[in-house]
């Protein structure tokens, strides 16, 4: 028998060889070095924030140009060592995100005018990535020839004009620039100094703030020159004030309040996003543009305002005729003894004196001691209408009312209708039917006169006796406004 021999088990062969790990990427630490490294210097002040903003603003894209060479030299590194490279990774690609959405912000938020924002919401204390506001003063003063006129021009900043006491015109400028030290703040204000010239019969004075380019400087102006001299001034940001002048005043003004007292000769103002107290003016008035605020006292011209008044409407003893136009109203009428307020929703006036024309909508319309014709259309608002001497009237309205009161013992003669609505009346003369849909009302009074004409949809008409109410008492005046004085040098405002 044979027996069955085992063979051994070959030996063992060496083990296979291990797979290199692949190596960590650098890009996404790298990156965030440099981001650190930038927001250590800011911390430090070794660089202004806004400078740093700048940079990031324009350059952002450069992280991931770096993060893109960085990833090109890693894969080729594994393609060398025969390893797999290394993807970007969940965190890298949120990192990437976080960078091209910070990236874009900051370039939008650069093409802001930051200027002009802080101007719009007057801004004016020191704000870290707007840098530091530094004051300084200039005086100038020479002669101003007789019979001539001014012009003042400021980009921004406030002028207050008033009447000096000798033949020379004296300018006192408060100037604040923003800057990151005080060696460029100096450099700029010398870049900025205010100029006077004279070119033919005109002193122009220049608050040269553009001189800067645009670095933020703000140049407060306070100005005298004789008071027989007519005025011309322009300004952006910067509040406007005159007191006491013999000459005519023309005034253009953007995003600034306006105050005119004692002017013995026209104005004429150019608005924009702007207000204006204007009182005592001994001739003409003209208002054009975008206004917010506007009061016109004691005017003994007439006025005239074309454009759109975003807020109120306020005139006080008109002398002459008053034309109004805006994209909602269109009047006119010849004298104001009293009073007229205008909003966006009502229309009030007392002591007026016609013929009055006046067309417009959604307004409650009151309107008290009216004198001679009128002529009113109005729409989504009630009428009332308080006569003290007849003149023809005619009134048409939708969905609103219309109440007329007269003297008891006026002469007048009607023709009224309301579509879905009723017709009311103190006066027995007139006939009045008032059925399902149409009422109407027609006859004379007193044998006749006046004729009256009211045309309403949806709403009632009632013609009552009654005399004018009397008007509120005239509030006490009120100082013109005054720009706000200058600060300290070293102080900012908060």
């Amino acid at each position: 028998m044979v027996s069955a021999t085992r063979i051994p088990p070959p030996p063992p062969g060496p083990p296979p060889p291990m797979r290199p790990r692949q190596p960590r990427s650098f890009a996404g630490p790298i990156v965030l070095i440099v981001i650190g490294i930038l927001f250590l210097l800011g911390n430090l002040g070794m660089i202004a924030w806004h400078r740093l903003g700048y940079w990031f603003a324009h350059y952002w894209p450069l992280l991931l140009i770096v993060w893109g060479v960085i990833k090109l030299i890693e894969y080729q590194n594994a393609n060398r060592a025969g390893i797999h490279p290394r993807g970007i990774g969940a965190g890298g690609v949120i990192l990437i995100i976080l960078v091209v959405i910070m990236g874009l912000t900051a370039t939008e938020a650069y093409r802001v005018n930051w200027a002009e924002f802080r101007d719009q919401f007057h801004i004016q204390g020191d704000v870290p990535w707007w840098g530091h506001n530094y004051d300084y003063t200039d005086d100038l003063h020479q002669a101003f020839p007789a019979g001539d006129s001014l012009h003042v021009t400021n980009e921004r900043g406030a002028i207050n004009l008033t009447a000096s006491d000798d033949n020379n015109i004296h300018v006192t400028v408060h100037k604040r620039v923003n800057a990151d030290r005080q060696e460029e703040a100096d450099n700029w204000n010398k870049s900025t100094k205010p100029q006077i010239s004279l070119s033919g019969a005109v002193v122009s004075v220049n608050a040269n703030t553009q001189g800067a380019g645009d670095r933020w400087v703000s140049s407060d102006m306070d100005i005298s020159v004789p008071r027989k001299a007519s005025v011309v001034i322009s300004t952006r940001h910067g509040d406007i004030s005159i007191m006491g002048r013999e000459g005519n005043a023309e005034i253009t003004s953007q995003d600034g309040d306006v105050s005119v007292t004692d002017l013995n000769g026209s104005l004429t103002l150019n608005l924009d996003n702007s207000s204006a107290r204007v009182s005592q003016i001994a001739a003409d008035i003209t208002v054009n543009g975008r206004g917010k605020d506007i009061s016109l006292e004691d005017v003994k011209g007439g006025v005239r305002l074309d454009g759109d008044f975003m807020e109120s409407v306020k005139l006080t003893r008109i002398a002459k005729g008053v034309s109004f136009k805006s994209t909602r109203t269109d009047m006119d009428f010849t004298k104001l003894d009293g009073y007229l307020n205008l909003d966006s929703g009502d229309l009030e006036a007392s002591s007026l004196t016609g013929p009055l024309r006046l067309r417009t909508r959604s307004k409650d319309i009151m309107l008290n001691g009216i004198t001679s014709d009128v002529h009113l259309v109005n729409e989504n608002g009630a009428v009332e209408i308080h006569l003290n001497k007849l003149g023809n009237l005619e009134v048409t309205n939708a969905k609103g009312d219309i109440r007329i009161f007269l003297p008891e013992k006026s002469a007048f003669q009607v023709d009224a209708q309301a579509r879905d609505g009723e017709i009311q009346s103190d006066f027995p003369e007139l006939k009045i039917d008032n059925g399902d849909n149409r009422a109407t009302a027609t006859g004379s009074v007193n044998g006749g006169g006046a004729h009256m004409v009211l045309n309403l949809e949806h709403g009632s008409i009632e013609i009552r006796k009654g005399v004018a109410i009397p008007p509120p008492p005239p509030a006490p005046p009120k100082m013109p406004r005054m720009p706000k004085p200058p600060e300290v040098p070293g102080e900012s405002e908060n």
